[in-house]
């Protein structure tokens, strides 16, 4: 019986998924295999070692502890793409947010709900304050071309925009969904300096943060829009408002209001609603669920941002799951200890990223615990599991 904790409220539509007869799942419950978490902060929540796995109904891990995840053989999983439609949406929406100065527009016109008659006169008089430019033929800049920046460059140029992306980093999936009209940018200054709104869709991180400052302001077009549904932190906070004071730039929405963001005319804060969907939700937690069982079940690792992806057909009576250091002569002094117990291995896989790695051995014979004491006691060993059919 695998016990799963829940941090939050998770969607039913994942929850539903764990099969009743071999799961159990409650918000508080002893020694949990597995916890299910949105947005809970577990950097002050002592994890306990019975924890094998942690995932984030969502994208973004900042409030999980990653390094200290790792250094426990803790597999912590994301769902990329689970909420990228939602973002996109709002994304888009904050484009045309940015220029139409609709939501000026929506607060001066309850001031005149009064005035019966005088409406439509008032109404005409009142609304050129309120111009701002179409989108179309307009250079939009996107910085992350991920699940997220992908679908945002390509329904930008729908609405008829020329796109241009910046990511060094784009993976091959990636790059299979971007349109060909997509311009790629070899150089963020380069993209910067063209665009008339830019739309940040990127992870933080040490060299991501306060991304866009001063310097980069100074590149940039007068007028220039900025969208940041992805964190706060990755614009310097201090820099965009004096920007947005002496007229560089003439907006900035953001899902991650402050008190100064949100005392700065010009910057329109709205309340972290990226991925506030119910579509989002369900996605997001039908893809945590489903990964989680993979790995409790068999040993598959997909979607962890701190081990490396791992699947093999699970067809033999034993398997053996080994986290360690990526060290050398791991794989050999393990398959050593098995061979002096005269245990015959039928398949490994052996996947690393960065400091650490991850094994899949599977055997014909059951492993004694003499065997899986001198595994578990290798010098770089973190963590040893036992599955069987």
């Amino acid at each position: 019986m695998f016990r799963i904790q829940t941090m939050n409220k998770i969607s039913p539509r994942g929850l539903e998924l764990f099969p009743r007869d071999n799961y159990e799942v409650a918000s508080e419950i002893p020694n949990p295999h597995a916890i299910l978490v949105r947005s809970a902060d577990l950097h002050s929540v002592t994890i306990p070692d019975s924890v094998l796995a942690i995932a984030r109904a969502g994208a973004g891990v900042n409030n999980i502890p990653i390094p200290g995840c790792s250094e426990r053989g803790i597999v912590v999983f994301n769902t990329p793409g689970g909420n990228a439609n939602a973002v996109k949406e709002l994304a888009v929406a904050a484009l045309l947010v940015s220029s139409r100065n609709i939501l000026g527009g929506w607060a001066w016109s309850s001031t005149i709900a009064g005035k019966a008659d005088e409406v439509p006169e008032l109404v005409e008089k009142g609304k050129s304050r309120f111009e701002g430019p179409e989108l179309r033929g307009k250079t939009l800049g996107v910085v992350g071309l991920g699940a997220i920046g992908v679908m945002t460059a390509n329904d930008a140029l729908a609405l008829g925009m020329n796109v241009m992306g910046y990511d060094p980093y784009i993976s091959v999936e990636a790059a299979w969904n971007l349109s060909h009209s997509v311009e790629r940018a070899d150089t963020l200054e380069g993209l910067l300096a063209r665009a008339d709104y830019v739309t940040l869709h990127l992870p933080l991180n040490d060299a991501t943060r306060g991304l866009l400052d001063a310097e980069k302001f100074r590149i940039m077009k007068k007028g220039a829009r900025i969208v940041n549904l992805a964190r706060g932190a990755l614009v310097n906070e201090a820099d965009i408002i004096d920007a947005l004071t002496n007229g560089k730039l003439a907006a900035y929405v953001t899902d991650f209001p402050t008190a100064e963001l949100l005392a700065c005319p010009k910057a329109i804060c709205i309340p972290h609603l990226g991925a506030s969907t119910p579509e989002a939700e369900d996605n997001c937690a039908v893809m945590a669920v489903r990964q989680l069982m993979d790995y409790l079940e068999s040993g598959t690792v997909k979607n962890s941002v701190n081990f490396p992806r791992s699947r093999l057909e699970f067809r033999s009576p034993c398997r053996l799951l080994v986290v360690n250091r990526n060290i050398p002569n791991m794989v050999g002094q393990i398959t050593t200890v098995l061979a002096g117990g005269a245990i015959n291995i039928t398949d490994l896989i052996n996947h690393h990223q960065n400091e650490y790695a991850y094994n899949i051995i599977d055997t014909e014979q059951p492993i004694p615990p003499a065997e899986l004491d001198k595994i578990t006691a290798i010098n770089g060993v973190i963590r040893v599991r036992v599955l069987a059919k």
